[in-house]
C-alpha cells in the first residue's frame, strides 16, 4: 500500500542538499567568529550564503515553505496547513 502523501524522490535529495550547504554554513560562521580575518573561508562563506538562498528559493517553490515568521514565502491556498512539514518528511 502506497503512502498517502508519498513524496518523490526529488523531495530528499533537494532538502538534503540544502541541509549540507546549511550545516556548512554554521560551521563556517563558528570558525569566523575565531578567525574573522581569514579572507577564503569568508569568501566561501558568501558564496555558499548565495548558493543557500538559490536552493531554499527552488525548493520552497517546488514543495512548500520551509520557514515561518515571515522568512518564506506562501502561496495560496496557505501551505502551512499541509504536511508534510520539514521535520516531518
Amino acid at each position: 500500500m502506497a503512502k498517502e502523501n508519498a513524496l518523490p524522490q526529488d523531495y530528499y535529495s533537494e532538502l538534503e542538499a540544502l541541509q549540507a550547504v546549511d550545516f556548512t554554513l554554521v560551521e563556517l560562521t563558528l570558525y569566523l567568529d575565531t578567525h574573522p580575518d581569514d579572507l577564503e573561508a569568508l569568501k566561501q562563506f558568501n558564496s555558499l550564503a548565495k548558493k543557500s538562498k538559490a536552493l531554499r528559493s527552488q525548493f520552497e517553490g517546488k514543495y512548500g515553505p520551509l520557514r515561518e515568521f515571515g522568512h518564506s514565502y506562501s502561496s495560496h491556498p496557505w501551505k502551512w496547513s499541509q504536511t508534510p512539514w520539514p521535520w516531518q518528511a
